[in-house]
């Protein structure tokens, strides 16, 4: 079936900024609340927001097999276990609806007063029920500089890493969406030097520039994903920041990985940009630098061209750019990480989230993680407003953009924003 959604020659009828993030070549999925106090499966182009559950209810997706209350949910769980087939035939006719030679609902108003809404009016929601969330560890750069940084240069890499897409589970219960503030946590850590352990607020917060996917339901228990098929059950990808408390991790993570550090909270963008509207912009990856078992081997270009960027908002002042990155740096690609997390019989269901890992590309200022841009708080990255930072500090709000950028179009995740709050203090009764 073709995707006619992504004719770079299509216009709407629809009032667009320039350089959107949202033409009507993208059309994102997400979950908002309306101005009426309504939660509703959605789409955007440009800055409206669309209401698919009140454009179902009016009769503009007649023809395509579609429950009646697919769009009428707060999550998109069950809309992403119809699969790719009705994910695409939804996407090409909303991108019907509203290009501009079409006038059914341009003309009707009272539809149009019904299913369109400025982003003023909407507050987005978490797209998915998260039921599980793996974060893998994909970037050949970001794990090099950790390496180096904790073991040698010599040892950076572990003997597996060349190997396999290495990875944990996360904790799905912490996943939020941008705008929603994070508390900087506090734990047990050993700093530098000292022979006691010591308890408190950490002291090195982080951000970790990932891009996540969204998959549906994907093979029984006991049945590997092929990774000719992997693409068949990836929905979309979302903007990630996997927030990270440096001091806490380095204490915890040995012999089992990271815990406490991770599971305080990770963000999310809140638009998934589907894996359709990103066709234009497969690129290749870096080549295998070993010989891959043939479940990992793959034909084909499997990584996209988006690029990343990461800033820095003091309280009060303007944002300062410290890192431009890319989706295309990753070592270990898509279908290799859902062929490989499956490869034992591991089952996907609608709505799981697999975070690519920290995104860092060849230079220093592709990194993706305070850790590496300021190496260890070594290196203090000097910010617009004249203070300096080594991590993040309480009141900052970390931002994270991303877009696929070529000649004829744009499609852009958005960002995703979130403010780090001081230590959460219970409220004295």
């Amino acid at each position: 079936m073709p995707i006619t959604a992504n004719d770079p020659k299509r216009k709407t009828w629809l009032d667009t900024p320039d350089n959107t993030d949202f033409p009507i070549q993208n059309i994102p999925f997400g979950v908002f609340l309306t101005r009426d106090d309504i939660i509703t499966i959605g789409t955007r182009i440009g800055d409206y927001a669309i209401d698919l559950g009140a454009l179902h209810q009016l009769g503009y997706f007649e023809g395509i097999p579609l429950t009646d209350d697919i769009f009428l949910q707060d999550t998109l769980n069950d809309f992403i276990s119809d699969g790719k087939k009705t994910w695409r035939l939804v996407r090409n006719r909303i991108a019907e609806i509203f290009d501009a030679n079409n006038n059914k609902l341009k003309e009707n108003q009272d539809h149009r007063n019904i299913v369109l809404f400025t982003l003023d009016e909407i507050e987005m929601q978490l797209p998915v029920l998260v039921g599980d969330y793996t974060d893998f560890y994909s970037s050949k750069e970001h794990a090099t500089n950790v390496g180096t940084m904790f073991r040698d240069p010599e040892n950076a890499l572990l003997p597996n890493w060349l190997h396999i897409p290495v990875g944990y589970h996360g904790r799905s219960s912490s996943i939020i969406p941008s705008g929603i503030p994070v508390h900087r946590p506090q734990g047990q850590t050993l700093p530098p030097g000292a022979k006691e352990l010591g308890f408190g607020p950490s002291k090195n917060v982080d951000f970790e520039l990932e891009m996540a996917f969204i998959t549906t339901d994907a093979n029984l228990l006991g049945e590997p994903i092929p990774i000719e098929e992997a693409e068949e059950y990836i929905f979309g990808l979302v903007l990630f920041n996997d927030w990270s408390a440096r001091d806490i991790q380095k204490w915890e993570y040995v012999p089992l990985g990271p815990f406490l550090a991770k599971n305080f909270a990770s963000s999310v963008s809140p638009w998934i940009v589907t894996l359709d509207a990103l066709e234009p912009f497969r690129t290749e990856g870096p080549k295998p630098e070993k010989e891959l078992l043939p479940y990992l081997q793959y034909k084909g270009k499997k990584s996209f061209d988006i690029k990343l960027e990461v800033a820095i908002q003091p309280e009060d002042n303007e944002e300062t750019t410290l890192s431009r990155s890319n989706f295309k740096y990753m070592y270990w690609n898509m279908s290799q990480q859902l062929a490989h997390h499956t490869i034992n019989g591991c089952p996907v269901n609608s709505g799981d989230m697999m975070g690519s890992g920290t995104i860092s590309g060849p230079t220093p200022d592709t990194y993706g993680s305070m850790l590496e841009l300021s190496w260890k708080g070594e290196k203090p990255l000097k910010l617009k407003d004249g203070s300096e930072r080594k991590f993040i500090e309480d009141n900052d709000t970390v931002i994270m953009r991303g877009y696929c950028e070529g000649k004829d179009r744009r499609i852009g995740f958005g960002e995703v924003r979130t403010k780090l709050l001081p230590v959460f203090q219970h409220k004295k009764k």
